[in-house]
């Protein structure tokens, strides 16, 4: 398999859905908090739309991060720019890879902490939540970085697509 330059247009979009639908998966959670920490207390909790709306989100963002790593795993992420420190490979290696483990991780548990109703996925859940917002700064930093500092185009790859 020859190395790409650069993504394809469906990894671009995708990456780019991904990003769109995570938002507010953190902005609109208080109503599924409220229902479980109802549920946790024995209570029945009020019909709150938001609750469907994060859950299908969830499911959403499951299965459009394996189609992202199906892709990438049948044409493969085009290598850094040429000259880039060893460190800055390896950090950029681990983030992608702990964004693509959280981003299954998260909707995995919080099903098992709805549906099953287990409060230890529960609890991952939270500090998969705080893990995510804490590397996608991180990716999102680097970016810039590499945009702005470095000035390599490496954010180009996630704009216009390779052949």
């Amino acid at each position: 398999m020859t190395e790409p330059t650069g993504y394809s247009r469906t990894q671009i979009r995708l990456h780019w859905v991904v990003a769109l639908l995570i938002v507010p998966q953190f902005v609109l959670h208080d109503g599924i908090s409220a229902a479980v920490r109802a549920l946790a207390q024995g209570r029945e909790p009020t019909f709150d739309p938001l609750v469907p709306l994060h859950v299908v989100g969830g499911v959403v963002i499951a299965a459009l991060v394996l189609w992202r790593i199906a892709l990438r795993t049948r044409r493969a992420a085009p290598s850094l720019p040429e000259g880039e420190h060893p460190a800055l490979k390896l950090a950029a290696k681990l983030t992608h890879g702990g964004l693509y483990l959280l981003l299954l991780g998260l909707p995995l548990s919080g099903a098992a902490a709805w549906f099953g109703g287990l409060r230890a996925a529960g609890e991952a859940h939270e500090v998969m939540k705080t893990l995510l917002l804490a590397l996608t700064l991180l990716h999102v930093l680097a970016a810039l970085y590499h945009q702005f500092v470095l000035k390599d185009g490496l954010m180009q790859r996630m704009k216009r697509a390779a052949p």
